[in-house]
């Protein structure tokens, strides 16, 4: 089998949401006839932990670390928290906390590091990249993005050994949907759009999660048209193999999985549920992952907080047997190039999808192909959709292409343009 090297800042036992595509991308990938590793940091000191997926990862699997400096010891002094305290990606670009030091931390935060948080990673990474590539016959290196560091990592690798690199974009770089509403100077963004442009110039193939951004990208930057691929995030076909839908017949449970933030706040959605709840409906509001201040305050406002349950980060079983029991599951883009990656986890449940998110196509395409739900602008109601909700029967072969060992087939296809395999294989 031929080679592959993983850059990817998150690994288990990091709980962070972004791991999980590469993680069963590497667990299938052997079997199109690649032999992946994996350089990642040596402790991720942002992200929750998840024990669990550990078990996921072969013990035959080579993992290399490299040591980083990351920022958040200095963010927790400006906010004048204790040392070990923990953090939420909601929380440190909260738009509603207009506190000195908050808005001190998230100017230092958008300019002075560059392309994000994570940079403090990049030498040590390098270093210890040049270190595998000196003693492995790696034919390819994949990098994951965000954090975008990475994608200069494997850029840098690349340039320096003449392996070809492919970056996987989860995410939009240099205006990534969170950057909305706060000031990045002019040097910054010109920094940071050469690093960007650098890295997909260079790329051997540039792989993007959603057709909506491939197609953004190559506006932007024509010449990568015939090199740029879709690989959608997808969803793990084993972790829902024993899957049961078990919801309280008697109460109806809307369940939002994942970080969800100011900027996409559905703020009728809270009116809708309180004027239903008014009218003698069971509704209740679970939330797995963090919650920004702003829709705290918004679900505060239309009297739902005592509907609403906070159950902060899970493991991701547990994310999966709280989805199970839930009624209708809840998924907010944050921008039209944005296809969420827990949408391809509700549509395996099977369960009705409200959706919300201004002018996506790419969601609402999905959406109405597997009859799974609706999408409504982010300042919707979503009314129509408690109308319809018993409608919505989720097509299965809709779904089943978005399963993750399908995917790791696809990424095999490219690979194997870089380096063909020297028999046939599958």
């Amino acid at each position: 089998m031929q080679k592959v090297l993983f850059i990817t800042y998150f690994w288990p036992p990091s709980g962070k949401a972004t791991l999980h595509w590469p993680l069963k991308i590497i667990k299938h990938l052997p079997v199109y006839g690649w032999q992946p590793m994996v350089l990642t940091v040596d402790e991720d000191t942002f992200s929750q932990k998840d024990e669990s997926l550990l078990k996921d990862v072969d013990p035959r699997l080579k993992v290399f670390t490299a040591h980083t400096l990351e920022p958040f010891s200095l963010y927790r002094r400006l906010l004048g928290k204790e040392k070990n305290a923990p953090l939420t990606a909601s929380e440190t670009i909260s738009t509603t906390n207009h506190s000195l030091r908050h808005r001190l931390s998230v100017w230092i935060r958008m300019n002075l590091f560059i392309p994000d948080a994570r940079i403090g990673w990049y030498w040590n990474a390098v270093r210890r990249g040049k270190e595998i590539l000196q003693s492995e016959p790696v034919k390819a290196i994949v990098s994951i993005g965000p954090p975008h560091t990475t994608l200069l990592v494997g850029n840098t690798l690349s340039r320096i050994s003449g392996i070809p690199h492919i970056p996987v974009f989860i995410d939009p770089w240099v205006d990534i949907s969170y950057y909305r509403g706060f000031k990045r100077s002019k040097a910054t963004l010109a920094i940071d759009r050469r690093f960007e442009r650098s890295v997909v110039d260079h790329a051997a193939h540039v792989v993007f999660v959603t057709e909506t951004m491939k197609q953004d990208y190559i506006r932007q930057y024509p010449s990568i048209q015939k090199k740029s691929h879709v690989l959608y995030w997808g969803y793990d076909e084993e972790a829902f193999q024993s899957f049961q839908s078990h919801h309280a017949p008697d109460q109806e449970i809307i369940l939002h999985a994942g970080n969800i933030y100011d900027h996409q706040n559905p703020v009728n959605l809270w009116k809708t549920l309180r004027q239903e709840a008014g009218k003698g409906r069971n509704i209740k509001i679970v939330f797995v992952g963090t919650v920004s201040p702003g829709i705290r305050k918004s679900l505060a406002d239309e009297g739902l907080i005592e509907r609403t349950e906070f159950k902060g980060f899970l493991p991701y079983r547990e994310m999966i047997e709280e989805m199970s029991r839930a009624s209708y599951l809840l998924v907010c883009a944050s921008e039209k190039r944005h296809v969420p990656g827990k949408l391809f986890e509700y549509l395996r449940t099977g369960k009705p999808i409200l959706a919300f998110g201004d002018d996506n196509i790419e969601v609402q395409r999905i959406l109405e192909e597997s009859h799974a739900g609706m999408i409504f602008p982010l300042n919707g109601t979503g009314g129509e959709f408690f109308q319809r909700c018993r409608q919505f029967k989720t097509d299965p072969n809709s779904v089943y292409r978005f399963d993750r060992k399908e995917i790791s087939g696809s990424l095999a296809n490219i690979l194997d343009t870089i380096a063909p395999p020297a028999e046939t294989r599958r």
